[in-house]
């Protein structure tokens, strides 16, 4: 499988109503230290919809300033629409985060 692939495949085990980092994505794949190399491939993620992007945000719970798919305030909308509470373009990690 390709980086890629491998970003999207674990994405799609994200449930519903949770958040991941870009970082976690990165560990869980095997490749540790490249969070930023999932972020643009989130950029290039062929099917949003199956592929739930609008659930990475980074270290700090802070969504992406320029989400791929419509900007930060369409993430906060799918966020919402999802049950996750979203203050001032940030998510609570303590109550929001998978540990999957």
């Amino acid at each position: 499988m390709s980086f890629d692939s491998d970003v999207y495949e674990y994405l799609k085990t994200v449930p519903r109503g949770k958040v991941v980092t870009y970082g976690m994505i990165a560990h869980a794949i095997g490749r540790p230290r490249a969070a930023r190399q999932v972020g643009n491939a989130l950029h290039r993620n062929p099917t949003p919809v199956v592929i739930p992007c609008h659930r990475v945000v980074n270290r700090e719970g802070r969504l992406a300033p320029a989400f791929a798919f419509g900007g930060m305030e369409i993430q906060a909308s799918l966020l919402r629409a999802e049950g996750v509470e979203v203050r001032d373009g940030y998510v609570d990690p303590e109550k929001f985060l998978w540990r999957g």
